[in-house]
């Protein structure tokens, strides 16, 4: 690989080391692509009217009043505590940047979603990682126990990315009692529609409980509007202007505000997909279990393969196989449930995999 050269100007040393987001690998036309949690049923009718004409010559609204009025009264909360950004990644850099600067911390799991560490770096902060737990999930007393006069937030992710597990209403409840009252606890929870575990914690049932938290969703996932790129937040108002302030403006298209209200008024259908990737998550899952694999249980879109130190061969060997999935050296491979045909070829390809492990 070709080193680049060093800049000519003067920039921040840590941007300047900082390795960039990489997405999942794309895939060829006769395999699967299996690593960017994609939702893989094709656009609604509905929200592909909703997007035909578009005057594109116009700004689209920059407060994105009309979807944040239709997710307010969803939810029980004003327009005001609802904000809307170019995805749910980034509402959470423009919290994080609200929040934290130089000299200041973020907690968070890991392994958990990757951006996490590039986000606080940009912010100027310092990532504390806290390891997850033998069986992959949130260690929250260590989380509150990672917890300083330093620390600005604390990011919970669940269904955790890449390991799908969940964590609960009551350990999180107990974890909000253990850090401070003034400390921002942002509850990442893009993959939300897709649990069926009843004792999974529902961030949108405790918003107005405390005034130090604030939730994530997108349309990404469930919606299947990752191409658009929308994603809300709903919290305190005096939080949520302060990430107002951060954000790049218009950042929102006009096209992206279409498609969710258009999403909306057809969500019946776009759930019920969404039940039926769940029901094939659980059937891959168990069909792993039976192959000797010990896979943590997944409730979002997707299942961790904890592959150790044999991850990067592992993830070869399901490339050459068709299917794409993202690999985390040394750790394990992140496969997302895709199209029904798919199935086949991965747990094919995974039988053969676990006897070589």
């Amino acid at each position: 690989m070709t080193e680049t050269p060093a800049p000519a100007v003067r920039l921040r040393p840590e941007i300047v080391a900082l390795p960039a987001y990489k997405q999942g690998r794309p895939a060829s036309a006769e395999a699967f692509k299996l690593s960017s949690n994609e939702n893989p049923f094709p656009p609604h009718p509905a929200v592909l009217a909703a997007i035909r004409d578009l005057d594109i010559n116009r700004y689209p609204d920059a407060t994105a009043l009309v979807v944040r009025e239709r997710l307010a009264a969803r939810h029980g909360v004003t327009p005001d505590e609802v904000i809307v950004g170019a995805g749910s990644v980034a509402l959470l850099a423009q919290l994080i940047s609200a929040a934290a600067t130089v000299g200041d911390e973020v907690v968070f799991a890991w392994r958990s979603f990757e951006a996490y560490p590039g986000l606080v770096t940009v912010a100027g902060a310092t990532s504390v990682r806290v390891p997850l737990t033998a069986d992959a999930r949130h260690d929250l007393p260590a989380m509150a126990a990672a917890v300083t006069d330093r620390t600005r937030a604390v990011i919970v992710c669940t269904p955790n990315n890449p390991t799908g597990t969940v964590v609960t209403a009551a350990e999180f409840e107990a974890f909000m009692a253990a850090v401070p009252s003034d400390l921002l606890v942002i509850l990442d929870e893009a993959y939300a529609e897709f649990i069926d575990d009843e004792s999974a914690v529902d961030g949108a049932a405790l918003v107005r409980r405390y005034p130090n938290l604030v939730i994530l969703r997108t349309f990404s996932k469930a919606y299947g509007l990752a191409g658009l790129r929308v994603g809300y937040a709903i919290g305190p108002v005096a939080v949520l202007d302060a990430a107002r302030s951060t954000a790049i403006p218009l950042a929102v298209t006009e096209a992206a505000q279409r498609a969710v209200l258009a999403a909306m008024m057809v969500e019946p259908e776009l759930l019920a997909r969404v039940r039926e990737l769940a029901a094939r998550r659980d059937a891959v899952q168990a069909a792993l279990r039976g192959q000797g694999w010990r896979v943590p249980v997944s409730q979002g879109n997707f299942v961790w393969l904890p592959t150790g130190p044999a991850t990067a061969a592992a993830g070869e060997a399901f490339a050459a196989a068709g299917i794409v999935a993202r690999v985390f050296p040394p750790e394990g491979i992140r496969v997302s449930i895709g199209e029904a045909e798919s199935v086949a070829s991965l747990l094919a390809v995974a039988s053969e995999v676990v006897r070589t492990l």
